[in-house]
């Protein structure tokens, strides 16, 4: 039986991947470094710790990636951070889940500093119980060390009695990795074909469609 829901954020709950992505794209232009916006796009969901390796040389992430990450952090906060808008139905669909007894988490590689600001963008922070972002892992995204940090701060629960909700094959593949199962929403941009082979059991347009077909999805069923 699902006692428990974690959620991931950007794409998820916020539509924010564009975003996220026109503000790595400005970062590493800064640097000195062009890098394609679909690129970059392909990347998001990762903490900076996963992203730079995959697009940026070996020496590079070494010598300059702390200052890289603080430079994009700082600029999302400030340029982007404002645009950040919930998808439709985001408190609903938690209203939903609490009045159906989960309990509920979320799970960002996002800093806690913008998490605090996606629990105002969404509205849900009253009915979230726990939460965790890259600053409470040593590895993010598509490691499962977020995840594995929200499920013990929910307490009680093992991996078989909780569901991962994300956007993105490295949601389901962190997921896998901490032994818990997922499901997607391609309202992020990733095709529901890439979510079920990463290992979605299931996948949705949006926190809409999601609600709209509650009963019959794992969520409301455990299977």
């Amino acid at each position: 039986m699902i006692r428990g829901v974690i959620f991931d954020i950007d794409g998820t709950l916020v539509d924010s991947v564009d975003l996220h992505a026109r503000a790595w794209q400005e970062t590493f232009r800064h640097f000195g470094r062009e890098i394609p916006f679909d690129c970059v796009r392909a990347q998001i969901g990762k903490g900076g710790d996963q992203l730079l390796p995959a697009l940026l040389p070996e020496d590079v992430v070494r010598d300059r990636g702390e200052q890289i990450e603080a430079y994009r952090s700082d600029h999302y906060k400030r340029v982007y951070l404002p645009e950040d808008r919930a998808f439709p139905s985001v408190r609903e669909l938690f209203e939903r889940l609490r009045a159906d007894g989960k309990r509920l988490a979320l799970a960002s590689s996002a800093r806690g500093d913008e998490l605090e600001a996606y629990n105002r963008i969404t509205r849900v922070g009253d009915l979230i119980e726990a939460e965790s972002s890259s600053d409470d892992a040593e590895r993010s995204k598509p490691h499962p060390d977020i995840f594995q940090a929200a499920l013990g701060r929910l307490g009680g629960l093992g991996p078989d009695e909780v569901l991962v909700v994300g956007d993105t094959p490295y949601d389901a593949e962190a997921a896998a990795k901490a032994g818990i199962r997922a499901v997607g929403l391609t309202c992020g941009g990733w095709p529901e074909e890439q979510l079920r082979a990463a290992g979605c059991v299931a996948v949705y347009r949006d926190p809409v469609d999601l609600l709209g077909r509650y009963e019959r999805s794992p969520l409301a069923r455990g299977a």
